[in-house]
């Protein structure tokens, strides 16, 4: 419902019957892994992050990013992230432990965070600059 679209859209896009469809919105049936991760793509949604953070989350974070453009970050970041590690570590990737994963988290969202800021100033001073352009030709 909250994806905008017709349920029976829904069900055609993700090759379920409608009335499984509705089942398993209901509750009363459960649906394969497949059909979930269909269901989820026919709705608009990134499936495979969804799924991710549901196993990872307790789903908490997969409902709240349900639709936005973080979910659809977190999907693209989860399949990068596998070749991305072995292309820059090569041969150390079997060196990696388990107890870095936490704070390799907090790192990476802060370097994110610090790339936002960083693009954010540069957007201001583009806007300056062309805000100067403009009024550079109108006087």
């Amino acid at each position: 419902e909250a994806s905008g679209r017709a349920r029976c859209d829904i069900a055609r896009d993700a090759q379920i019957h409608k009335d499984a469809l509705r089942r398993v919105l209901a509750g009363e049936r459960s649906a394969s892994l497949g059909e979930a991760l269909r269901i989820l793509a026919a709705s608009g949604v990134a499936p495979h992050a969804h799924l991710l953070l549901f196993l990872v989350s307790s789903g908490d974070h997969a409902i709240a990013w349900l639709q936005s453009d973080l979910a659809q970050f977190f999907e693209d970041f989860s399949g990068e992230l596998p070749s991305a590690l072995e292309r820059v570590l090569g041969n150390q990737v079997h060196d990696v432990k388990p107890r870095w994963a936490k704070g390799t988290a907090h790192r990476v969202a802060r370097l994110l965070s610090d790339h936002i800021d960083e693009l954010e100033r540069k957007d201001a001073l583009l806007g300056d600059v062309f805000a100067g352009v403009e009024g550079g030709h109108r006087g």
